[in-house]
């Protein structure tokens, strides 16, 4: 995890008193911030009401959508640490960056007069750029477990003591990352096919070296990762209807519903 200097960290306390949030929250909003490159953010903190969204502009989406004063703290705290970390080197990749008006009043607190280096020189905040990845839709850490999560590509990297194993996400529209705080402290998150362990998703490559899947475990990625393994006669003709429902959608194709359909058949 990025160190923060003595002055960053004085930053992040002031901004947290005077929002009312912990340092801890937003701390973890400033990564956010810098992954969206200034201009937006993707986050899941529990004091900001779970899972939500930022865009530089105004635009906010809050797990607790009717919240109106917690959207309005979590907006202006995204536009200040946007405008702060404005003026820090190498933190946002475009040389431009406009600040945010109200009124006529200043939103940045913290202008180029008074810019200070929040981060300790030479401690790689973007630990995935070592496997050749770059600008995560969301990112996060959990005791000793760190992830990347990048959407338009279907992959999730997941740092654990060192070590980066990178996932394919297949369809999965990931909303949310949980450790179990019990037996192996697995970690899992949320998608359109409710919890999912991360263990059910195929590996890519571990350290950036690629893992070698055998032709026999190579199925469409739509059906591999939205259905589980299936025992009883109820639970294989459930299955059937979900890919029914997958292949009227033009999700699965017609050969590919054939494929599984006939493939779950087999099992009765």
């Amino acid at each position: 995890m990025k160190q923060l200097t003595p002055e960053g960290q004085q930053i992040i306390n002031q901004l947290a008193q005077r929002y009312n949030f912990s340092s801890d929250a937003v701390f973890s909003l400033l990564l956010s911030v810098i992954n969206g490159n200034g201009s937006m953010a993707q986050f899941s903190h529990p004091e900001f009401g779970g899972s939500g969204q930022w865009m530089r502009g105004g635009m906010i989406m809050l797990g607790d959508m009717f919240n109106n004063g917690l959207k309005n703290s979590v907006g202006n705290l995204c536009q200040e640490l946007a405008n702060l970390i404005a003026n820090e080197p190498n933190l946002i990749q475009t040389g431009s960056f406009q600040s945010q008006r109200q009124g006529n009043q200043e939103q940045n607190n913290f202008n180029s007069t008074n810019a200070v280096s929040l981060f300790v020189p030479g401690d790689s905040q973007n630990w995935w750029s070592s496997i050749g990845l770059q600008f995560p839709n969301s990112t996060g850490a959990q005791n000793n477990i760190r992830y990347a999560y990048f959407a338009s590509i279907r992959r999730l990297a997941i740092q654990l003591n060192g070590d980066i194993t990178l996932y394919d996400t297949l369809d999965h529209q990931i909303g949310g990352f949980s450790q179990q705080q019990s037996g192996d402290a697995s970690l899992t998150f949320t998608s359109q096919y409710g919890l999912v362990d991360i263990k059910s998703l195929p590996v890519i490559s571990i350290n950036n070296v690629a893992v070698q899947t055998p032709n026999s475990q190579i199925t469409s990625p739509v059906v591999a990762d939205s259905l589980p393994s299936f025992s009883q006669e109820t639970d294989i003709f459930s299955a059937i209807e979900k890919l029914a429902i997958l292949k009227d959608k033009a999700i699965l194709t017609e050969n590919e519903f054939n494929t599984k359909k006939a493939e779950l058949l087999a099992r009765l």
